[in-house]
């Protein structure tokens, strides 16, 4: 039987190229700079067409990453999905989508604070713009390898993402991504799966905890008291430990995880601190991310080997 880290160590023989896309002004521009200084070479804007004729003409003895969006040449989503599919590129290159993904308010947030014109709406507004290259990208979108919102995200966090994904030193193939959040604010996109913990005791009616949050002993030995914690964490530790071989297996290189409760600050924080612990225990590389605590002002921490 082949585990995960056969399944890794097969993965990364293959050269890696790394397509980045999404809308404009959601971080492609930094993702770039950031798995430049992690090793990738970048080309960024070359037209689509010429993309096959780089790849083939010398053997990559090191990952690449190009940077595709509506401003190259000959952009188009049926272009791109061919590049992704076709025959024109080398079968041997390991070939990732990373999608750089963010809410339209934030991107027309964004575009008032530079001043910039959208292009594809330069003499209209850039909700204008933004409509349309959201829904240009949709067929794209849809077949990305790995999905980062970064609707709320500081480059900071962008940074440490990208890395959990796409360190070369990295010694698994698939990386995993485990985040708290509060159901009140909504499920964060690209999440592959999704555990709802609100039917366990709930901190928050407990004058003493609630004030504190799910990185304190005492909130999480209350929350560990209730009696479904222990069978529901074994079976969904289980579940995962399963599972991620397989997606490695499939060539996955990102698996993103939430753990959501109320309020995401008790419940679903305590979940989301053992299970990453417990994945870095074997052998996974695991960050954290804690949504509803990065508001007030906490930093969750990067687990593994």
């Amino acid at each position: 039987m082949t585990d995960g880290t056969d399944i890794a160590e097969t993965a990364l023989t293959a050269p890696r190229v790394v397509l980045v896309t999404g809308p404009s002004g959601a971080g492609r521009t930094s993702a770039l700079r950031v798995l430049e200084d992690t090793g990738f070479e970048i080309i960024d804007n070359l037209p689509i067409s010429l993309i096959p004729r780089v790849l083939g003409e010398t053997p990559l003895d090191h990952p690449i990453a190009l940077g595709i969006d509506v401003r190259n040449r000959d952009f188009s989503a049926h272009a791109v999905i061919d590049l992704i599919d076709g025959p024109d590129v080398p079968r041997d290159y390991r070939i990732d989508v990373l999608y750089l993904d963010c809410r339209p308010d934030v991107l027309v947030s964004r575009y008032s604070e530079t001043r910039r014109r959208h292009p594809l709406a330069p003499n209209e507004t850039p909700e204008a713009g933004i409509a349309r290259e959201v829904d240009l990208l949709q067929p794209i979108k849809v077949r990305a390898d790995v999905l980062i919102d970064t609707s709320e995200m500081s480059p900071h966090d962008l940074k440490a993402e990208l890395h959990a994904v796409y360190d070369p030193n990295s010694e698994t193939a698939l990386s995993v991504s485990v985040q708290s959040f509060s159901y009140k604010r909504g499920v964060p996109r690209g999440l592959d799966l999704v555990f709802d913990v609100r039917f366990l005791r709930n901190p928050h009616w407990e004058p003493d905890l609630r004030g504190l949050t799910g990185q304190d002993g005492a909130v999480a030995g209350y929350v560990a008291q209730d009696a479904r914690f222990d069978p529901f964490f074994v079976k969904t530790r289980e579940l995962i430990e399963f599972l991620l071989p397989a997606y490695a297996e499939e060539g996955k290189s990102h698996l993103s995880i939430g753990f959501g409760c109320t309020g995401g600050r008790h419940r679903s924080v305590v979940l989301t601190e053992n299970m990453a612990k417990a994945l870095a225990d074997k052998g996974w590389q695991v960050s954290i991310r804690h949504r509803e605590l990065e508001r007030l002002g906490h930093r969750a921490v990067r687990h593994g080997t």
